[in-house]
């Protein structure tokens, strides 16, 4: 009898189930509390924590493999038909999909084609805190670098700061792909509290005279000196001029910035390409979504997530994020002591790429202390230049470091 038991041990999980194992499913239940509960970024957390769940399953062999074990003697990766027969369907959508660095840009294209620019190109001064709001990520990569990152590690850990996950993903890819599985589920992680995050840090930073700045007072009291006539032209020639400069400057953020620009392009066109435009931010992201966050989440496999590595990537991903909303912040209070026409410091605080949840953050955080102080508009205008300076950033630490 005890023989027949323990061969029917043998043949479940059972026998090979540790605590790691057992961590990792509670990782796993968290992300998928998160997203199905608490509704923070259930697009992104519910794929991956079920990818968390299925690379942590005893025996059943889901996990992302290291890339060893997918390379020939010569150096060559075996074909996707022997990786997808030797590892399985995740690590076939891995290497085709992730490893290729092929659906960070396909996101791209689907956020690109859900963004307005309009608020952005009304309001430019505005567009400028989104560049302060980069402070984070290179913060960040200085200091991970002098407590034992390497350069290539480090950047991709302080990626993180620009709360782009599609962003975070293809720098590490180019970068760190080693440090893949902890980045991408930092970057999502903190992307998901940014109703968290952000009041935490503007409470630090922000006076209570400076919350009630009302935005459309100023504009009343300082009325902009020039107006843009012919929006619809001047968003139609955006994305196109705005490709062309920054990838004439930095190239290697071109596979990013321009599959945004022109799914913000088909979107702004109108009529003629709306199909393109429901196609790009609809079925293709969604597919692309889907099989990004299962992937992602697979390669968190225990081996790779429990060490000191990890907690280092965790704690210095939520450095970066903080420290991206206070140089955000800090660079409208000091815009504000130069002019007279004051700035809300919240709009500073949504210089990220977390597009539009860090601007409706903000407005509420704003409607809190005067119920009539609408920044939602203004919010966006430093909101989605973020995007954009997000995409700039890692083009220049791929072009420096790749």
């Amino acid at each position: 009898m005890h023989e027949i038991i323990s061969g029917l041990l043998e043949m479940t999980g059972f026998s090979i189930v540790g605590w790691e194992t057992i961590l990792m499913w509670m990782i796993a239940f968290i992300l998928l509390y998160l997203g199905t509960f608490k509704e923070y970024e259930p697009l992104l957390l519910v794929p991956i924590g079920f990818g968390v769940l299925l690379a942590n399953l005893p025996g059943a062999g889901l996990g992302i493999v290291a890339n060893e074990l997918v390379m020939n003697p010569d150096g060559t990766y075996m074909t996707l038909i022997d990786i997808a027969n030797n590892y399985g369907i995740l690590n076939f959508l891995y290497y085709a999909l992730i490893k290729t660095g092929f659906l960070p840009p396909i996101i791209f294209m689907g956020v690109g084609a859900l963004t307005d620019f309009g608020p952005m190109l009304r309001n430019l001064r505005l567009a400028f805190f989104g560049g302060a709001a980069q402070i984070g990520i290179f913060s960040v990569l200085l200091g991970a670098v002098l407590v034992g990152f390497t350069l290539p590690e480090a950047a991709s850990l302080g990626i993180i700061g620009g709360a782009d996950g599609p962003t975070a993903i293809y720098t590490t890819i180019k970068l760190a792909p080693h440090l893949l599985g902890p980045i991408a589920i930092a970057a999502y992680s903190y992307m998901a509290l940014v109703p968290v995050i952000i009041p935490f840090v503007a409470k630090l930073l922000v006076t209570k005279d400076e919350f009630k700045i009302h935005m459309r007072k100023m504009d009343r009291e300082y009325p902009p000196k020039h107006e843009i006539k012919h929006m619809r032209v001047v968003k139609i020639a955006f994305p196109i001029v705005l490709g062309l400069v920054v990838a004439v400057l930095v190239p290697s953020s071109a596979p990013l910035l321009g599959m945004l620009l022109f799914g913000n392009l088909i979107k702004e066109i109108g009529p003629n390409t709306a199909r393109l435009a429901d196609a790009a931010s609809g079925p293709i992201m969604n597919t692309a979504t889907i099989f990004l966050g299962l992937t992602v989440g697979a390669t968190m496999t225990g081996e790779v997530f429990l060490n000191l590595q990890t907690i280092g990537i965790i704690v210095g991903g939520f450095l970066a994020f903080c420290l991206s909303v206070a140089g955000g912040i800090l660079g409208v209070k000091l815009f504000n002591k130069f002019t007279k026409k004051k700035i809300n410091p919240l709009v500073g605080a949504t210089g990220l790429s977390a597009v539009p949840m860090a601007s409706r953050v903000a407005n509420e955080l704003a409607l809190k202390y005067d119920k009539s102080n609408h920044i939602l508009q203004y919010c966006m205008s430093s909101n989605v230049s973020g995007v954009i300076g997000s995409a700039v950033a890692a083009g220049v630490l791929i072009s420096f470091l790749g």
